[in-house]
């Protein structure tokens, strides 16, 4: 199918495209921007006046919940919740039942994504089997059934000699390690930041220091066995300031932040709000601007949205008993336009942060609109206001500490190769 975009403003960070231009699309590809190819004839034009259009979203943080926990989410009310989102690439991390840890398992998970057909799914795998921290995986099997990286999710590896091993050999075939950084003997029982708000409400506390003293350690292994890091949700200054020592001395280390830490702090618990339970916990308003501070002048790369849906009953529990995690797809965004407002950057810097960049940590060719390359592509209204509301929300999640608020940032249309997998009309 042949679709003329026309009007809109072409916003393409990967190309330093920012103008208004046409977008032509055949056979599932961009086939030119602007100047209209030699016979090409549209199927179905879009009028995008008032709109940005921007390559589709990538999304470095999407907990699918499938295979094992259905009854949380499933792989398709969550690839609907992506495409709401504009989102068209995301990984996925293994922490399914049973653990991607097995070339089967993520053969399958891959082929059933595929027919649905409403966003590339990118698994990363299991580093250890069973995430058990003891046993390392067969990473060359894994990346030949789709992997793009192995991670631990938020199983960290206790015995450093295996997690040094498992940096050897990622080094030696050029692997990405996705790691969070979190000292699980001080980070143990915590639920919250280690502070005032957590000592007032009887709370029990997870140090900054549990993030910075396991990100130390992280940093000097990679250096010394030549691995390429990925420091998945920093929540803390003290480990933006690490991550930019490391790149200051060169080390091929990446960092994000997810876009509830980005705009919410330890007050935001209020009276034991169970929604901004989350994993890392939310820190204090220093650590908060440490973070979006270190995402503008580059020292964290990309934002994710961390999406991680739960069933009711896990979020009406008390506080400390409650199952962390927010439904953020849908939200990635707005709330990255939030930031850029907030920060004065531009456009175009705001796009880059949840498109070419994280594209590039995955090591996947998305997340721009260069011809030639998959129609992958978010139509939206970066002024258009629209409500946080739990019935308007695909995810089969209906947690978000965002409920009630007004953002700015309404996707219109969704297309992914071509095909339009969203669309407001």
């Amino acid at each position: 199918m042949n679709i003329l975009i026309q009007h809109g403003r072409v916003i393409d960070p990967a190309n330093h495209i920012d103008a208004q231009h046409d977008l032509y699309i055949a056979d599932g590809k961009i086939v030119a921007i602007d100047q209209a190819p030699s016979g090409f004839k549209a199927n179905q034009t879009i009028d995008a006046s008032g709109l940005v259009v921007a390559p589709g979203l990538v999304d470095l943080s999407v907990r699918l919940r499938e295979p094992g926990f259905e009854y949380k989410a499933t792989l398709n009310s969550e690839l609907q919740a992506a495409a709401a989102g504009g989102v068209t690439s995301l990984a996925c991390p293994p922490d399914t039942e049973p653990t991607l840890d097995e070339p089967g398992l993520v053969e399958m998970l891959k082929y059933r994504a595929k027919k649905l057909n409403l966003a590339h799914v990118y698994p990363l795998g299991a580093l250890t089997r069973q995430l058990e921290g003891k046993t390392l995986t067969e990473m060359c099997e894994l990346t030949e059934a789709g992997c793009v990286g192995f991670t631990q999710a938020d199983h960290p590896i206790i015995d450093t000699q295996v997690l040094w091993r498992a940096c050897e050999y990622a080094a030696t075939f050029g692997y990405t390690l996705f790691l969070r950084a979190e000292d699980p003997y001080l980070a143990k029982d915590g639920v919250a930041h280690d502070g005032e708000v957590a000592s007032r409400l009887g709370l029990k506390g997870i140090p900054a220091a549990a993030e910075s003293l396991a990100l130390a350690s992280l940093l000097r292994i990679a250096r010394e066995t030549g691995t390429r890091l990925h420091i998945q949700r920093l929540s803390t200054a003290e480990g933006v300031a690490l991550v930019r020592q490391a790149k200051q001395q060169g080390q091929a280390v990446t960092a994000d932040v997810s876009t509830q830490h980005l705009h919410l702090t330890e007050l935001d618990i209020g009276f034991f709000n169970t929604q901004t339970h989350l994993r890392p916990p939310l820190r204090t308003q220093r650590d908060q601007y440490a973070l979006c501070e270190g995402l503008k002048d580059g020292t964290i790369d990309a934002i994710c949205s961390d999406h991680s849906p739960v069933d009711d009953d896990a979020k009406l529990l008390p506080f400390a008993e409650a199952e962390t995690g927010a439904s953020a797809v849908e939200l990635l965004l707005p709330l990255t336009l939030k930031w850029a407002s907030n920060t004065q950057q531009t456009l175009s810097d705001a796009i880059a942060r949840i498109t070419i960049m994280p594209a590039t940590i995955m090591g996947i060719t998305a997340g721009s609109l260069t011809v030639g390359q998959c129609a992958d592509v978010v139509i939206f209204n970066p002024d258009e206001y629209r409500k946080v509301e739990a019935q308007h929300l695909k995810s089969q999640g209906k947690n978000t500490p965002f409920l009630n608020m007004e953002l700015a940032g309404k996707v219109h249309y969704t297309l992914v190769e071509g095909l339009i997998t969203y669309s407001t009309l």
